[in-house]
């Protein structure tokens, strides 16, 4: 150990034991081994996943690509970095960052997926193919995060990691839970309605939809999407089976967390259908009854439905198993739920605290490490529209915490769920004062304290990084791709100090834990593997644009370091390092890993 002496090392190995209930003798054998990157951490460093070769009609396969190395760039740092970095860094914090799982419940009768068919961007997301296989698809992205539960560039352990928002699909309570129980590592069982699929997909009325027993008839069996006579009964055989985050984990709202479909308030004929026992089929049928309430207080959405003729009731439902807990969940149910939670890997409330709860305040702050401070925002606009911005209270609270964080030379990470391209809705209900702040006066804000370094988020779907500058100082803006939509990839981010007057942050992207090519076995590999192919097939939501650019994925983003970095001693990284590999070890031994 070169930063803790033989016994500040055994004092930090012996509290280690004490908090993972690990023994002494396995630990600190262990945890005096230098930190190296195990061989083969699987990650798109490795391998990439292209698009394939025609299989009928449109329909593409996906096949392996080679990996894609880091990319440095220095929009920010604006000068050649020394070579001698390399050999020099250390890491501060390796973290995982998951957003827009997306997690559906696609039997639900609360789910509107006939609006699918109207071409608006606002019903783009009612329906996809592969809706079936979203928790297959987590439970395998949640796999990813454990294979890559130790740095592929330095070996450190992952020490948090953060979900920056759209978790719930469709305020579903189920989907709520799905979601967090995933990531706590708790199977899920998706037969919600029986043994049997009850859903559009399983409907031959539902021509509209991906049929996988028979997609003849309609779009997807038009573009080639494939005869997959088993994937529905596959898809809900067996509880999904998730072997949970191997680190401590952070959350934050999304727009789909706080409105219906991301979009709109949520009617009280939406909320009974939820939990009823028929679901419909047909737009006429969705627009009649699951949006009658909010159309009538609503003029424009009332107008819409007037003119394509749906403002009137009849047929387009079946019936099926009503189910309680489907129920669509408050807002600040949203909070409540992340403290019915795991002890491990926690922190009990993922972020939010019980003065959230009493005070109806949706933002907090954790301490991440002792130099490294998270504040979760809630960018949500709660009246109406996607996107978002960020209230005056918010604004005002953010910038005091981070006066503080400049003054105590802590680094500063900002996580939300819209990112700089979407801070523009000013939505407000009639009496409202709060003034909501758009993206250029909230980047202007944060370039005003050069401790903030990076500002994780997501929101579209796509990975995206941008460099945030000013004469001073600047930050960089890492958004994720989704787990619904192509190229279903998430990302972990590691904070570097260079030892010369410099900060990287590298970013990795991950594929979920599943082969390119699907197989029939009805695994959670094979189905995640499935989702991901129907995904890149998925015409209405661009699939192969939402990658990014190489310049977007694997990267090296360099900056300046806002304070002398020397003021983290090795000492004190180390420990931090031991607490983190003791943790890690501790969640190996309890999975069989």
């Amino acid at each position: 150990m070169t930063g803790l002496s033989r016994r500040q090392f055994l004092h930090a190995t012996a509290a280690a034991a004490a908090a993972t209930g690990l023994g002494f003798d396995v630990l600190a054998p262990q945890l005096a081994r230098a930190a190296t990157p195990p061989a083969g951490i699987p990650s798109t460093l490795l391998q990439t996943i292209r698009q394939g070769s025609l299989l009928s009609g449109n329909y593409r396969t996906l096949t392996t690509g080679p990996g894609e190395p880091y990319l440095p760039r220095i929009d920010v740092l604006r000068r050649s970095p020394s070579p001698a970095r390399a050999t020099a860094r250390r890491s501060l914090l390796y973290l995982g960052h998951l957003s827009d799982l997306h997690v559906i419940e696609a039997q639900s009768p609360g789910r509107i997926e006939p609006m699918i068919v109207q071409a608006h961007a606002a019903w783009g997301s009612a329906f996809h193919p592969q809706d079936p296989l979203s928790p297959h698809a987590t439970a395998a992205m949640v796999q990813a995060f454990s294979d890559a539960r130790y740095s592929p560039l330095t070996g450190a352990p992952m020490s948090a990691a953060i979900v920056t928002g759209d978790s719930a699909d469709m305020h579903s309570h189920l989907e709520l839970r799905w979601y967090i129980d995933l990531m706590d590592g708790r199977a899920v069982d998706p037969a919600t309605g029986g043994p049997t699929w009850q859903g559009v997909q399983a409907w031959s009325e539902a021509t509209w939809a991906y049929r996988p027993g028979d997609p003849s008839g309609g779009d997807f069996g038009d573009y080639g999407f494939p005869r997959l006579p088993e994937m529905l009964a596959q898809a809900i055989a067996q509880p999904v089976k998730s072997v949970g985050l191997p680190a401590p984990w952070y959350a934050v709202y999304g727009n789909h967390d706080t409105l219906l479909l991301g979009t709109f308030d949520i009617s009280p004929q939406l909320r009974a259908l939820a939990v009823g026992a028929r679901k419909s089929y047909t737009l006429d049928a969705t627009a009649s009854t699951a949006l009658e309430g909010w159309a009538a207080g609503t003029s424009v959405l009332a107008q819409v439905l007037g003119a394509l003729g749906l403002a009137s009731g009849g047929p387009g439902f079946k019936e099926v198993t009503a189910n309680p807990e489907r129920y669509l969940f408050e807002q600040r149910d949203f909070m409540a739920e992340h403290f019915r939670t795991e002890s491990t890997p926690g922190p009990v409330g993922h972020g939010f605290t019980t003065h959230n709860l009493t005070s109806g305040e949706t933002w907090w702050q954790a301490d991440l490490s002792p130099r490294i401070r998270a504040f979760g925002l809630d960018t949500c606009n709660a009246v109406a529209g996607p996107d978002g911005a960020v209230p005056e209270s918010q604004m005002q609270w953010l910038r005091a915490q981070l006066e503080i964080a400049q003054r105590d030379q802590v680094l500063a990470l900002i996580f939300s769920h819209h990112n700089s391209l979407t801070l523009e809705n000013r939505a407000t209900r009639p009496g409202a004062y709060e003034k909501l702040y758009g993206a250029e006066e909230f980047v202007a804000m944060l370039l005003e304290f050069p401790v903030v370094v990076g500002w994780l988020n997501g929101h579209t779907h796509l990975n995206q990084i941008l460099a945030h500058t000013n004469a001073k100082s600047g930050f960089w803006e890492i958004t994720t791709a989704s787990c619904i939509d192509f190229p279903q990839q998430q990302q972990v981010v590691e904070i570097v100090d260079n030892r010369d007057g410099t900060l990287s942050l590298f970013t990795t992207v991950l594929d979920h834990a599943s082969p390119a090519v699907p197989g029939n076995s009805g695994s959670v590999a094979d189905l995640a593997s499935r989702s991901r192919e129907l995904a890149a097939n998925d015409w209405a939501e661009t699939p192969l644009m939402r990658r990014g650019s190489p310049l977007d994925r694997n990267t090296e983003l360099l900056l300046p370091a806002p304070f002398d970095l020397s003021v983290i001693t090795d000492a004190q990284l180390e420990a931090q390092h031991v607490t983190e590999r003791a943790r890690i070890l501790a969640y190996e031994k309890e999975r069989g890993l």
